[in-house]
């Protein structure tokens, strides 16, 4: 028996693991399939209790590793979600692939689809780049091609869905051999552009011919250089254009970090005037890591990936935003004019203004419904942990559609 028993009136029935605070859900949302949430699962008690604050609905809470095929069996899902840990196979972490515990659950859940007598029709797997060279994902297709499902998979990133944020990330879709994906000539094949997904989004003929053009391997912080932002002096700082050629369909960071019902993004944070200043960045913080930030203007035309270490550490994990008016004449806007600044970098730095995005201006850019929110009770660090971990609606939201639709 299969998880896709049901009558063509009937949503379809899903099952979301690791479920986070809600991204893949409000992707579902925004997507337009209907479909309903049987049940969600998480092991994290801060990230459930933002699911439900959002959703009304409180996640399963345990170790995933831990479920059986019974308990799987009464859901009769026809399509299960799945956006596992990614810090086995990110550059930062210990890169342990399958020899991390937190791979193991993933596995597990996979490896019970044949033992089930309600197995799903439907997977969709989000993780980060570099899972596709893993060892795991070997295992994952293995076990795929031994249950008879075919795949499409994709790597893909926010600045091609016109949102100024670049956020690569691997996706595996998969589904039963006696359905069909709308553009089967992808099958078995990784995609690095939206070509398959043209017909399920509404942008202008003119806007997908740029975006089918662009590929999401340009979209790694290893691609800079490439894509409009300059290295100084042969250091890691970052600096994005203020004219940023062939981003001109994407929004200004500014514009998508603002809430768009125009409520100023201070008082969607809860931000008194002294409480702003906790996003402030420290003087001292520029002197040390000066050279290791990445900064953005309100009109920067991409920002980079925000991470779950963002407001703790400086490199890698996320841009930092010039606030100041007088940005428009410093000479540090223009990489190029770096070797004639008068001032020092620690100076020119400082008068930037530097501050930190808020978690709510991180959840634009991550394209979350303007109604998303966190319980007052979640402090700063830990809405910025839990938004490091989730996704991008814009991308996931696509690829649903693109997955439900035969």
């Amino acid at each position: 028996m299969e998880g896709e028993l049901k009558h063509e009136d009937e949503p379809f029935r899903l099952l979301e693991f690791y479920s986070g605070i809600g991204g893949m859900r409000f992707s579902l949302q925004q997507s337009g399939i209907r479909a309903k949430v049987v049940e969600a699962f998480d092991i994290n008690n801060i990230a459930n209790e933002v699911y439900k604050h959002n959703f009304g609905h409180s996640p399963y809470q345990g170790n995933i590793q831990s479920l059986t095929t019974a308990q799987l069996d009464k859901f009769r899902a026809n399509a299960w979600l799945l956006s596992p840990p990614c810090q086995p196979y990110t550059r930062q972490g210990l890169q342990k692939d399958a020899e991390d515990a937190r791979a193991s659950s993933f596995m597990k859940i996979l490896e019970l689809i044949p033992l089930t007598l309600f197995p799903p029709t439907m997977l969709f797997v989000e993780n980060v780049v570099g899972f596709e060279s893993s060892i795991t994902h070997k295992r994952m297709m293995d076990v795929l091609k031994k249950i008879g499902f075919i795949t499409q998979e994709f790597i893909l990133s926010p600045l091609q869905f016109c949102v100024p944020y670049s956020r690569p990330r691997y996706f595996c879709l998969a589904k039963k051999a006696t359905l069909s994906f709308p553009r089967p000539e992808f099958n078995g094949k990784l995609v690095t552009n939206i070509g398959p997904l043209i017909s399920e989004l509404n942008y202008s003929t003119t806007s997908l011919e740029i975006l089918d053009t662009k590929e999401a391997t340009d979209e790694s912080e290893d691609h800079h250089a490439k894509r409009g932002c300059c290295r100084i002096d042969e250091k890691e700082v970052l600096v994005c254009s203020r004219d940023f050629t062939g981003q001109a369909d994407c929004d200004y960071v500014g514009v998508i970090a603002e809430n768009r019902s125009n409520i100023p993004f201070e008082s969607k944070d809860h931000c008194g005037d002294s409480e702003w200043d906790q996003f402030r960045v420290p003087p001292g913080l520029i002197e040390r890591w000066g050279d290791a930030m990445d900064i953005v203007f309100p009109d920067s035309k991409r920002c980079c990936c925000f991470t779950k270490s963002y407001g703790r550490y400086v490199k890698g994990t996320g841009s930092l935003l010039a606030t100041s008016k007088v940005t428009l004449n410093n000479p540090f806007i223009n990489a190029y004019n770096w070797r004639q600044a008068s001032k020092d970098k620690v100076s020119l730095l400082q008068e930037l203004d530097l501050r930190y995005f808020t978690p709510h201006e991180i959840a634009n850019l991550h394209s979350f419904p303007e109604d998303f929110s966190f319980p007052s009770h979640v402090s700063p660090r830990q809405r910025y942990a839990l938004l490091g971990n989730s996704l991008s609606v814009a991308v996931v939201a696509p690829l649903l559609k693109y997955l439900f639709t035969e």
